[in-house]
């Protein structure tokens, strides 16, 4: 297999620039251009030669992790150099005459950690997700399942899934030894059972996990030059919706993505609501109904303070521009992105919502993504199966039905092995006893 190398610090100028090399080769790289190989995990100062015309590149740190105690299971190095586009270039360059190496593709150092058994499919996702956090709250998460939180649990189910294959497959070996089918069916019954259990309660997450990775939904919403594009525009502190006196200004829904409190918030303004005959504005309020509808939370504003419609989705009603009603009684739902009256509660509102929508990210683990629930519902549907048979139920069938939710679970990770059934029979049953 080639020894891959590439750029693994970002593009761009920078003080320091990390290149990594993985494979078979990467020892002998390291030689061609720094004529020694360190001692490992030891970061050692060196120059930097190319490896043919011994030109001088750079003086840098270099890196040697020998497989299969590194990032991919191979022979790893790496190499920090200064961070200038013309030595990385260089670099680069120098690597690509050696025999053996290439460039790597996009993904492939981790394509290689999961091959090798450095990391699961859980791990990979989390990996993923933890360079995407824009959030505390989703930096946190990420980072449990990057360091293989998910894939504990995972593989914990995993092994208890094992150890009812192995009960079932027993009592259909030795079904002429008496009262092992019997023994064997009860206990995997409630092996069965219990995971069943834990399932549906990971399962329950999944609306939790897509709001931590794509965040909190709020429309504001209401009738027309109420406004919604103003408290839009103090929400992204910049002018990102037009702001007229001109009732119906706003005609498509602009999304505004914050942070608040370590929590993701998308902010929709979208069109007023009122009767119109202008297709275009008709549109508009068809777009509007439609994000309402999907929404985690309408901020519904209006100058008089009437209620919002209440439905699937919580509504919380405000009178608007607070500050032309300087001669009333403050309302307690009132605001003005003139003054600022009530948006400091506002905040602290919508930052308490959106933390018990998303719930403890250092709690039970999240489910995130929908390829998960689709395999975790496949399994559950198998293991219900199981449950749901009488006795007269060929154990056979039984089997295949835990073989399948097996497969299921191990897909999530990107692990199934057959041999694991075998390797249960024989560790807890003394076969020929």
């Amino acid at each position: 297999m080639d020894t891959i190398y590439a750029l693994s610090s970002g593009v761009g100028k920078a003080g320091v620039a990390i290149i990594r090399l993985s494979g078979g080769a990467s020892a002998a790289a390291v030689r061609a251009l720094c004529g020694v190989l360190p001692a490992p995990r030891r970061a050692v100062l060196t120059r930097i030669r190319h490896p043919v015309s011994q030109e001088l590149i750079d003086q840098g740190l270099v890196l040697w992790f020998p497989g299969p105690a590194s990032f991919t299971g191979e022979d790893v190095a790496e190499l920090h150099i200064h961070g200038g586009r013309a030595v990385i270039a260089a670099t680069l360059g120098a690597l690509a005459v050696i025999d053996g190496t290439r460039a790597a593709e996009a993904g492939e150092f981790t394509r290689r950690a999961f091959a090798n058994g450095r990391l699961d499919l859980t791990e990979i996702e989390g990996l993923s997700d933890l360079l995407d956090a824009q959030t505390e709250q989703q930096r946190r998460a990420a980072l449990r399942a990057a360091i293989g939180v998910h894939r504990a649990l995972y593989e914990n189910w995993t092994r208890r899934i094992t150890w009812a294959q192995a009960l079932i497959e027993a009592a259909i070996d030795f079904s002429d030894e008496g009262d092992v089918p019997a023994e064997t069916r009860g206990a995997m019954l409630d092996v069965v059972e219990k995971l069943n259990a834990d399932i549906a309660v990971h399962l329950q997450s999944i609306a939790r996990g897509q709001i931590l990775r794509d965040g909190v939904q709020v429309v504001i919403a209401g009738p027309p030059n109420a406004g919604k594009s103003s408290l839009l525009n103090w929400f992204a502190q910049k002018e990102v919706a037009i702001v007229t006196e001109q009732p119906g200004t706003t005609r498509d829904v602009i999304d505004v993505h914050l942070d608040l409190g370590g929590v993701a918030f998308q902010i929709s303004d979208t069109a007023g609501l009122r009767t119109s005959a202008d297709p275009v504005e008709v549109e508009g309020m068809r777009r509007t109904r439609a994000r309402m509808g999907h929404a985690d939370l309408v901020l519904w504003l209006s100058e008089d303070g009437a209620a919002g419609a209440e439905g699937r989705v919580p509504v919380w009603s405000f009178r608007s521009k607070q500050d032309l009603h300087q001669g009333d009684d403050p309302a307690a739902s009132g605001l003005s992105t003139v003054t600022g009256f009530g948006l400091d509660r506002l905040l602290q509102d919508l930052q308490r919502f959106g933390r018990d929508l998303v719930g403890d990210a250092d709690g039970a683990p999240v489910m995130i993504r929908e390829r998960h629930r689709v395999s975790f519902l496949e399994a559950a549907d198998h293991l219900q199966r199981v449950l749901a048979a009488d006795i007269s139920y060929p154990l056979e069938f039984t089997a295949e039905d835990l073989r399948l939710a097996a497969m299921a679970i191990g897909r999530v990770t990107g692990r199934i092995d057959v041999e694991d059934v075998l390797g249960e029979i024989f560790a807890r049953f003394c076969v020929g006893k």
